[in-house]
């Protein structure tokens, strides 16, 4: 399983430090990651994979909690 993680927000410390962890939490394993600040927004771009399948409506349930939280 592969799938695509988008971030964008206003920028401020620990965003990837609680993306990359709550994915790994999940089981999910970073491929490729690309992240940028243009002025005060952040933005970024993983590809992440699983050996097993996922519920994509539970991980996306998941990650919009965390981004409520950051």
């Amino acid at each position: 399983m592969k799938a695509i993680v988008t971030v964008i927000g206003k920028d401020k410390v620990g965003i990837v430090a609680g993306v990359s962890a709550k994915l790994a939490q999940l089981g999910l394993n970073i491929d490729d990651i690309s992240q940028t600040v243009l002025d005060e927004f952040f933005t970024m771009m993983a590809v992440v994979s699983s050996d097993k399948k996922q519920d994509f409506t539970a991980l996306r349930e998941e990650l919009n909690e965390l981004g409520e939280k950051l």
